[in-house]
């Protein structure tokens, strides 16, 4: 803090000391300029001997600029001045200075189009001026000045004015996009010098999007990135899958560097903190990583200072309102009350409770005047508010640049009591000491706090607690004797709402905190040493709330604190170093000009430290809520405090890299890693991870000299690396043992016990191996850029969680089978207009992904619960080989059973003989009664007759955007999609079907009218096969009446989804208004977001995954927080 308290302090110091104060009698004009120097970062260069510099002046100056301090110190004399880069003023006679001439002249391109803002320097000055309306200009300089043109997405070009007065200049188009630098492993490359598959996102990208998660912001912006959010909570995880990945029961997620450091995660990082993201995909490019690059490696780079030798200052806020995007449509209160009615006939209960409820049947025809509670609208339906801030300052010059910046965002959620508030500082300075040492420094901070708990809670032993859920099965109105302590439902799934809003709640408190530092030292020309020291800390204090009417409370808790409130205190603290050392050289004195070879060699250690301490505290009076829960833990019963201490993780690493190229034209790479980790035992630490690519730029060959008018660039790429995944928690190579209190048969009582996952001594590290071929093309002046890319991966000697039941323990990590994932991506950039007062952009990508597991060895399959629905389905996720991970399995339905499929009615309905039953599964059967198939054709159905009924991975995903400029005014419009995916809709069953409980509501689905009806006008059931057969012609669903709850592939429904995820209009004022305001620049805005959506999905939004325990379960759409549409308004504002 001390150093960036002390750079900003001298910004600031030479903003006021480049204005001159000062008053002088009768004293040599050296002996002013040297008080000149001593006041202001300028400098002067003259000859002492010069005629006139000791004559003798008097100059009273206030507040002047250098011009007007110089114009008035040599006033008279015979001197004049010129004013250099850098802050340098030379100082000479003037019979030595040319004759200065006024030159005129207009820039165009090359369809002679006037460029507007062209910045027209002379060379070796600091004056300049820029371009008009009409392309002109007007500057004095010497008949031999050289002008510098410069202008985004033109070449530089300097012109020679040899006394001219009038000048016609025209630039063309430059080469930018190939030249862009794009961040690798420990170095950076040219974009059109890449050889392996390497993604790129630009700061502009990134700000367009009215978030405040920066992988949100670049969905569907990138081929073969899938970015998906979960849910539309605050601070919603974000699932990232770079080209599917290819573990089974491990994490999948990619690789996370920011500024060199490696990260879990960068839902702490603002986006306006964010200067590039680039996406590393194959093996020949995050090789290097090793051990952690077998899903993809994400790199960030923040944004640093400049050399422009002055300070500037950024601000960029927006505001704005959301509110939520969707709703269901449930039964109204004549509907429930008609189907809680006919439930009770149907399972023979007494009327005695409905009677007490809702009256008679003779008095359900009232509930149609009855006003309906909208319980979605009461929850997630207030207008949530968002802040998002950013300040920055940077500068710099020749030896230093710094950058500071500090963002803040606050969030009021669309659900009652929850929130989001993060605030962000970043800072980086780099400095050059000496010519041949310069010193790196990062700082990071960032505190994140959600209050509330989501709709989905993945961490809970039950969902029973869902506020969703609990907005959709309530009853549509107040009922009384329904009260929120006294509920009939036996497993207590039915709370008031509003209540439950309060009643299960949570805080969560994160702090991460990053230092970075770096020396680097050049030994000889073209050979550096590099030396950096990291320290990452996580600490995440998570309080969880647990009132009188939670599953929780009622369920898991001991007798004496039975039904009364609890708490559980989660703190996690993770602290990570990290020490990276390399030396790289550069063989280009040794070698011909059409020759290129660097080198780079490394070594790395990085120890990962970490600590979770649990409290539960049960046993509070039941007049407690949450917040006097956190404030008086004494007064509950403290249960148990568990504290796990995992063995730290330690990787030790030597790396290198060799790139060659001969004229640009014939590319090589070739990485090798070697990495030891503390996870693996002795004869398994070390894990080596080669790569080899190599690029061949077709368009520089001979024979396509006839192709560059219209074929700017054309090169082709093919690559093959491994990289490796050692994501398994610490410690599972020797028992490792939890700080728990446990008592033995003995009655003996003891703080250590053993974890539930079995040690594995022999462990040794999954592999992906990577085979890439890719094509990079640029057409007609590069207006036109694409890329295409094939891949293969696979993955083998998968880390995979084995069963071990009747071990005593749950389960043990071991080493087997393999996945493959194969697949396109295309993507393409088309500068379509670029006209002086009109340009378009169209940017587009697609990627298709194609996931297969390959073997698992002595295992039949891995199956996979999302326990949404406890004990009535289970294992509805099956991993076989031959099949993509991420198949659903259920069974097929069949319809319902009609009055034809039975006997003529006596006491029962008996079915015919050769119907199949399918009693075993939905209970009593009856005509109505949900069917299923038979699909092994024994005559019955069980378990046996479950089969894969979906698929949740996409057949492709893709995005494109559209972004033009018509005069001062911008328009930019993003889309994403997703094609071909399955979602489970566990919503769909539990809302439609009665399983076990009594008084709860469901969707409009199962309105009279649409559903199977048992229930005649006169409040009896009917069992006449004929009047049933008349009752339910019209309707197409099955009776809602089950015994559980049952997954069909009714339940399982396609997910492809065209969004329209950003949209924004926006005003830049005239630079000329600007600089009056003393503004560089202003911006201003309005955006949307989530705007429009275009889906057969009947659920709140098919952009979802709700059970993320594991890798699994993808795809479910349960009780998620719904999500939002917003409305943003901003500034931008550059000083």
């Amino acid at each position: 803090m001390l150093i960036i308290i002390f750079t900003v302090s001298v910004s600031a110091a030479g903003f006021s000391q480049n204005k001159i104060n000062l008053e002088v009698k009768k004293s040599a004009i050296s002996n002013v300029i040297r008080q000149i120097e001593g006041q202001t970062s300028y400098r002067f260069l003259y000859n002492e001997n010069l005629e006139g510099i000791r004559n003798k002046v008097s100059v009273t100056l206030s507040d002047a600029t250098i011009d007007a301090a110089m114009e008035e110190l040599l006033r008279g004399t015979n001197l004049s001045y010129q004013a250099l880069e850098n802050q340098l003023i030379v100082i000479k006679d003037k019979k030595e200075a040319l004759a200065d001439i006024v030159i005129t002249g207009k820039v165009v391109d090359v369809k002679g189009e006037e460029l507007i803002g062209v910045s027209v320097k002379i060379k070796g000055t600091a004056k300049g001026v820029s371009t008009d309306a009409a392309g002109s200009f007007k500057l004095t300089a010497s008949e031999n000045a050289v002008l510098v043109f410069t202008y985004v997405g033109f070449e530089t070009i300097e012109v020679p004015v040899q006394g001219r007065k009038t000048l016609k200049v025209t630039l063309k188009v430059s080469n930018s996009q190939l030249d862009e630098v794009v961040v690798i492993g420990y170095g950076t490359v040219k974009k059109k010098d890449l050889t392996g598959a390497v993604a790129s996102v630009n700061a502009e990208t990134i700000a367009a999007a009215p978030v405040s998660s920066a992988l949100e912001a670049i969905s569907g912006r990138v081929s073969g990135v899938q970015i998906t959010t979960t849910e539309g909570s605050p601070d919603a995880e974000m699932l990232v899958r770079v080209r599917g990945g290819g573990s089974i029961t491990g994490d999948n997620s990619p690789l996370y560097i920011v500024d060199g450091f490696p990260l879990n995660s960068i839902s702490d990082i603002a986006p306006s903190d964010i200067e590039s993201i680039d996406i590393l995909k194959d093996a020949s490019s995050t090789a290097i990583y090793g051990s952690r690059g077998a899903n993809g490696v994400v790199v960030i780079t923040t944004k640093s200072g400049s050399k422009a030798g002055k300070t500037t200052i950024s601000y960029n806020a927006f505001t704005g309102f959301r509110n939520i995007a969707k709703k269901l449509d449930v039964l109204s209160p004549y509907d429930y009350a008609l189907w809680q009615y006919e439930r009770a006939l149907l399972d023979n209960n007494s009327l005695d409770e409905f009677t007490d409820r809702l009256g008679t049947f003779q008095n359900i025809g009232q509930y149609k005047n009855t006003p309906s509670i909208d319980w979605q609208d009461e929850v997630f339906g207030r207008t949530g508010t968002t802040f998002n801030q950013n300040l920055n300052i940077s500068g710099g010059g020749e030896k230093t640049k710094f950058s500071i910046s500090h963002s803040y965002v606050k969030d009021k959620a669309i659900m009652l009591m929850s929130g989001f508030e993060r605030h962000n500082l970043n800072f980086k300075l780099n400095h050059k000491l000496y010519d041949r040492l310069s010193i790196d420094v990062g700082a990071r901070y960032a505190n994140t706090k959600t209050e509330g708990g989501g709709a989905n809670e993945q961490n809970e032993k039950s969902s029973a607690d869902s506020r969703l859920k609990n907005a959709m099965i309530y009853p549509p109105f107040e009922i009384d004797g329904l009260t929120n302590s006294t509920e009939t439902d036996p497993d207590f799934n039915l709370v008031n709402p509003l209540f439950s809003v309060s009643d299960n709640d949570q805080y969560v408190d994160r702090k991460t905190y990053n230092l970075n530092g770096a020396l680097t030292y050049t030994v000889i020309d073209n050979l550096n040493l590099r030396s950096e020291v990291g320290y990452d800390g996580y600490r995440n204090d998570q309080d969880r709330f647990y009132g009188i009417t939670t599953y929780y409370v009622k369920n898991s808790v001991g007798d004496a604190a039975k039904g009364l409130p609890a708490a559980i205190f989660t703190n996690t603290d993770r602290n990570t170093f990290r020490n990276t050392n390399t030396i790289n050289y550069d063989f280009k004195k040794f070698l011909g000009k059409k020759h290129g070879l660097t080198a780079l060699l490394g070594e790395e250690y990085i120890r990962t430290k970490e600590i979770v301490l649990t409290n539960t505290v049960n046993g509070y009076p039941d007049v407690f809520t949450f917040e006097r829960a956190r404030k008086l833990t004494t007064q509950g019963i403290e249960r148990f405090v568990q504290n796990f201490y995992s063995p730290d993780d330690k990787l030790f690493s030597f790396f290198g890299r060799l790139n060659y190229d001969y004229a640009g034209k014939y590319l090589f790479s070739a990485t090798f890693r070697a990495d030891g980790s503390s996870k693996f035992a002795e004869n398994n630490k070390w894990g080596y991870f080669p790569s080899f690519s190599g690029a061949w730029r077709v368009s520089d060959e001979g024979f396509m000299e006839g192709t560059k008018s219209w074929l700017s660039d054309l090169k082709l790429r093919a690559s093959y690396g491994e990289a490796g995944n050692n994501r398994i928690p610490p410690g599972q190579i020797i028992q490792s043992l939890e700080n728990s209190s446990t008592v033995w048969v003995n009655g003996t009582s003891n703080y250590w016990a053993p974890s539930k996952t079995m040690a594995n001594p022999d462990l040794k590290w999954e592999t992906t191996v990577t085979k890439n071929i890719g094509l990079d093309f640029s057409l007609f002046n590069t207006r036109v850029n694409g890329t295409v890319e094939a891949y293969v991966n696979n993955t083998k000697d998968l880390l995979i969680l084995y069963p071990v039941s009747g071990s005593g323990y749950d389960n043990q990590y071991r080493n087997l089978g393999e996945t493959r994932n194969k697949g396109l991506e295309f993507s393409l950039n088309w500068s379509a207009i670029r006209k002086k007062n009109f340009d378009l952009t169209l940017n587009a990508n697609i990627a298709f992904n194609r996931n297969e597991v390959v073997s698992l060895e002595d295992l039949s399959f891995v199956t996979g619960n999302s326990g949404w629905a406890s004990s009535d389905i289970t294992k509805d996720y099956y991993v076989k080989a031959g099949a993509p991970v991420g198949q659903i399995y259920g069974y097929q339905g069949d319809g319902r059973y009609e009055v034809s499929d039975f006997k003529p009615y006596t006491t029962a309905w008996a079915l015919n003989d050769g119907v199949v039953s399918a009693s075993g599964v939905v209970g009593t059967i009856r005509p109505g009664s949900m069917k299923l198939k038979d699909t092994n054709l024994d005559g019955k159905i069980s378990d046996a007759d479950i089969s894969a009924i979906g698929d949740a991975n996409p057949l492709n995903t893709g995005g494109f955007s559209l972004i033009s400029r018509l005069f001062n005014f911008d328009l930019g419009a993003y889309f994403n999609w997703s094609y071909g995916n399955d979602i489970y809709n566990a919503n769909k069953i539990e809302y439609t079907q009665s399983s076990k409980f009594d008084s709860r509501n469901m969707l409009s689905t199962m309105e009279i009218g649409k559903r199977w009806t048992n229930l005649r006008e006169d409040g009896t059931i009917s069992n006449d096969a004929a009047e049933l057969q008349a009752m339910n012609a019209n309707t197409t669903m099955w009776s809602p009446f089950t015994s559980r709850f049952v997954l069909t592939d009714w339940a399982i429904e396609d997910g492809s989804f065209l969004r329209l995820s950003t949209l924004t209009l926006g005003y830049t004022l005239p630079a000329s208004v600007s600089s009056k305001m003393k503004m560089k620049s202003l911006r201003i805005y309005a955006s949307g977001y989530n705007l429009w959506l275009w889906t057969n999905y009947s659920g709140f939004d098919p952009e979802v995954s709700t059970r993320r325990k594991t890798p699994l379960t993808p795809g479910v759409d349960y009780s998620a927080y719904p999500k939002s549409r917003s409305f943003v308004f901003g500034l931008n504002v550059n000083f």
